[in-house]
């Protein structure tokens, strides 16, 4: 591999194939192993080297180093074909919403590298922006589930898909990385329930748009 191939661009600005596919591959994987096993102050070149196969002279040429390759990690998973749920109804949507945040962080097997990841985001510059760029990917997709509500007629024109979709999710974070308090399925659907009245009252349509100064 020569130096134009290895000296890649920023983390997540192209989607290559073939062997370099494959290193990036092996590196993610081996970060995503280091961050479950040990954490991201703990994790190393070293480490990634030794587990993905990859020489450390080509991690440190192309990755800059390990916030670059934790950066690279969060990119990559954002580049996958997750949708958002379909249950035919905003209820049933959001409540889905919801309860996949639940799965992908109570469990601990499961949340090692997913709250590993949250984590660097404090302590890292890089490692914040890749995951702001990756939840922001994942929250425009999940707006379709109000959009097809609003063309149902479950919610009112003019909903703020966004702050609907962020505000289903932002107590289970409360509860998951600041108070620490458990979260499962009930938590999600009282989530995801709050969020519905709100939506249905009108909550989520920004003033200017109801003509008087306040949301209906």
């Amino acid at each position: 591999m020569n130096d134009a191939q290895t000296a890649s661009p920023a983390p997540g600005s192209r989607r290559p194939g073939g062997r370099t596919a494959r290193t990036r591959a092996a590196v993610r994987d081996a970060v995503l192993t280091g961050l479950a096993e040990h954490g991201y102050p703990a994790l190393t070149v070293e480490y990634v080297a030794e587990h993905s196969g990859v020489h450390k002279t080509t991690l440190y040429r192309r990755w800059g180093g390990v916030e670059g390759m934790v950066a690279d990690a969060l990119a990559l998973a954002g580049e996958d074909a997750w949708t958002a749920p379909d249950t035919g109804g905003l209820d049933g949507d959001l409540r889905a919403l919801a309860r996949e945040v639940v799965d992908a962080f109570a469990d601990p097997g499961l949340a090692a590298a997913p709250t590993a990841f949250v984590a660097a985001g404090f302590q890292s510059p890089r490692a914040a922006d890749s995951l702001r760029s990756f939840y922001e990917e994942r929250f425009r997709r999940c707006e379709t589930v109000v959009d097809r509500a609003v063309a149902r007629g479950e919610a009112p024109a003019g909903t703020d898909a966004g702050a609907v979709v962020r505000a289903v999710s932002a107590p289970l974070f409360l509860r998951l990385f600041v108070t620490r308090e458990p979260v499962d399925a009930a938590v999600a659907d009282q989530a995801a329930g709050t969020v519905l009245a709100a939506v249905r009252a009108g909550a989520f349509v920004p003033a200017e748009e109801t003509g008087d100064g306040a949301p209906r």
